[in-house]
C-alpha cells in the first residue's frame, strides 16, 4: 500500500507537529509506503490535494482535524473525478475530530490501525453553495450560535474538546437570534432562530452528540433546528448534547432531508466541518456514498 499523507503540524494546538514523526515510524514499521506533504498555511491541504495524482496512491490520508479533512476533501472533489478517487483516511490530531468518531476512529492509533487493516466504508458527501460553487463536507455545517461558539473556541484550541465548552459559556453572554427562512425538501420553516446544523455524521465539537440518529451512509442528512430560548434554558439544555438528549427541549426540532435552502437576516457565517467559511444564503444537498473512507 502507498498513501499520500497530508499532515497539518498546526492541528490541535500544534499537536500535529508532535504526532508526525510518531505516525511516520508506525507506517514504516507496518510496511506502509507513503509520501508526506506538510501544510504550510491555512487551507494548504486543499492546494496539495488539488495537485495530487490520485491514481498514484492507494489512499489519501489527512493527519489533522476536521478542518484538514475538509480542505483535503474539497481539493479532491473540486479538481478530480470523484469516481476515480482512492479511499480517504483520517489520523486524528485536531481539537475536535468529530467526523472520525463515526468511522470508529477516536485516537491516532485508531487511524493507523484503520490503514493497516485496509477496510473501507462508503460515506455520503454533502455540499453547500457559495456564489454558485459547491463546497463539500462530511461532518456537518451550520450557522448561528454554533458558529459563534466555534469562533470563540478557536482561541482555546490547546484545551481540546473543552475549548467548545468555554466557547458556549462565553457566547451565552451575548446571545442573539436572527430571522430565518428554511426550506427542507419543500417544507418551509420561518421565524426567529438560534442555530441550525445540517449533519451528515453524529458529532460536533468532539463529543457533542448533535445528531444522534445521523448515519454517514444512508443518503440523507439530519437537520437540527433550534429556536429561541432563554440563556437559562440554553444553559440547562447544553449539557444534554453530550448524551444526545437535547431534543427533549421543545425549541429543538429534528428533520431528515436530501435538499435544503436557507436565507437569514442578517446573513450568518457558515461552519462546514469546523471551518468558518461562507455565509447564508446557501443550498445544501447530499450525494449518497460518494467516497470511501478507511474505517
Amino acid at each position: 500500500m502507498t498513501i499520500a499523507l497530508i499532515a497539518n503540524p498546526s492541528a490541535g494546538g500544534r499537536k500535529g507537529s508532535q504526532a508526525i514523526p510518531k505516525v511516520e515510524a508506525h507506517l514504516r514499521r507496518h510496511g506502509i509506503e507513503y509520501r508526506i506533504f506538510i501544510t504550510q498555511y491555512h487551507a494548504h491541504a486543499m492546494d496539495i490535494a488539488r495537485k495530487l495524482t490520485p491514481a498514484n496512491y492507494d489512499g489519501v490520508v489527512s493527519l489533522g482535524g476536521d478542518g484538514t479533512n475538509f480542505h483535503l476533501l474539497n481539493g479532491l472533489m473540486q479538481y478530480h473525478d470523484p469516481a476515480t478517487l482512492p479511499p480517504l483516511g483520517i489520523i486524528p490530531v485536531g481539537s475536535g475530530n468529530s467526523f472520525a468518531r463515526d468511522l470508529g476512529i477516536c485516537t491516532t492509533a485508531d487511524g493507523i490501525r484503520a490503514l493497516i487493516r485496509g477496510r473501507t466504508r462508503p460515506v455520503d458527501v454533502c455540499s453547500f453553495t457559495q456564489d454558485g460553487q459547491p463546497w463539500y463536507f462530511v461532518n456537518l455545517t451550520g450557522f448561528g450560535f454554533v458558529t459563534d461558539v466555534a469562533q470563540t473556541a478557536h482561541q482555546w484550541k490547546r484545551c481540546g474538546d473543552f475549548s467548545y465548552v468555554l466557547g458556549v459559556f462565553r457566547r451565552m453572554l451575548e446571545l442573539r437570534f436572527h430571522r430565518m427562512e428554511l426550506v427542507i425538501d419543500g417544507m418551509r420553516i420561518e421565524g426567529e432562530n438560534c442555530f441550525v446544523e445540517f449533519c451528515n455524521s453524529r458529532y460536533t465539537g468532539g463529543r457533542m452528540l448533535m445528531a444522534p440518529d445521523a448515519k454517514i451512509d444512508d443518503g440523507w442528512f439530519d437537520v437540527v433546528v433550534v429556536g429561541p430560548m432563554s440563556r437559562r434554558s440554553l444553559m440547562a439544555t447544553f449539557p444534554r448534547i453530550f448524551k444526545g438528549t437535547h431534543g427533549q427541549h421543545p425549541a429543538v426540532r429534528f428533520y431528515r432531508a436530501k435538499t435544503a435552502s436557507v436565507k437569514t437576516d442578517p446573513p450568518k457565517t457558515l461552519l462546514p466541518d469546523g471551518e468558518c467559511f461562507g455565509s447564508t444564503p446557501t443550498q445544501v444537498a447530499v450525494d449518497p456514498r460518494r467516497v470511501r473512507y478507511f474505517a
